[in-house]
């Protein structure tokens, strides 16, 4: 059997299949070069002892796929954010008509929020319906607070923070009024509202995810 298989390959078979017999030497030379690639953890004695008895069964090498790393987007935490300043309005962007529009669009948003906000709406859904909005674009005035100063201002709400609504006045000025302590009223058409500052201490996304209890009105 030994022989057969180490027998030169007749040369018309050889041209069919394009392949040429090899001498013993090199023929040998692949064949432990093969059986070492394919029998990896085997050592070349346990080799050829299996050869010598019994029948091997060839194996694919297949290659290990590597495991691409990915990595995530690392966002700005807070104290980057406030050195390059992202939160802060420019001065040359500080002006009551700029965000007119979005005034108007605010007006558009709370009417469908609360369902045309018709005379025989319920005060409690409108309640809670407002608790939950986005406030960005209302016309805010504040109606109360524990300190005189911030009484009377009225703007636009161009940016709310956990603890701070920011607003633009008619005369250009951006105001930062603490949400704690105060009372502010919205107007919506011929709809008026009032909201403490105290049930705003959140961000607007988190308000909208937040369950509110129904309790009577905490006063400052």
């Amino acid at each position: 059997m030994e022989s057969v298989v180490q027998s030169r390959i007749p040369s018309e078979q050889s041209k069919i299949l394009g392949v040429e017999s090899q001498h013993e030497t090199a023929a040998d030379a692949f064949t432990k070069a093969f059986l070492k690639n394919s029998l990896p953890r085997m050592k070349e004695n346990d080799i050829k002892e299996m050869m010598a008895h019994k029948a091997v069964l060839l194996e694919y090498k297949t290659q290990r796929k590597k495991k691409r790393k990915i990595r995530k987007a690392k966002g700005l935490n807070a104290k980057e954010r406030r050195q390059l300043k992202i939160f802060q309005l420019k001065p040359e962007h500080q002006k009551y008509e700029l965000f007119l529009p979005l005034h108007e669009l605010w007006k558009k948003y709370i009417v469908d929020l609360c369902n045309g906000l018709k005379p025989e709406s319920n005060p409690q859904m409108i309640q809670q319906k407002l608790l939950k909005a986005d406030f960005h674009g209302a016309v805010l005035t504040v109606v109360r607070s524990k300190c005189p100063s911030y009484v009377g201002l009225t703007g636009i709400l161009v940016q709310e923070l956990k603890h701070i609504f920011k607003i633009i006045t008619k005369e250009d000025k951006l105001k930062v009024i603490p949400k704690r302590n105060s009372v502010f009223s919205v107007e919506i058409g011929d709809f008026v509202t009032h909201i403490y500052g105290s049930k705003f201490e959140l961000r607007s996304s988190e308000r909208s995810a937040k369950k509110f209890k129904v309790k009577g009105t905490i006063d400052l």
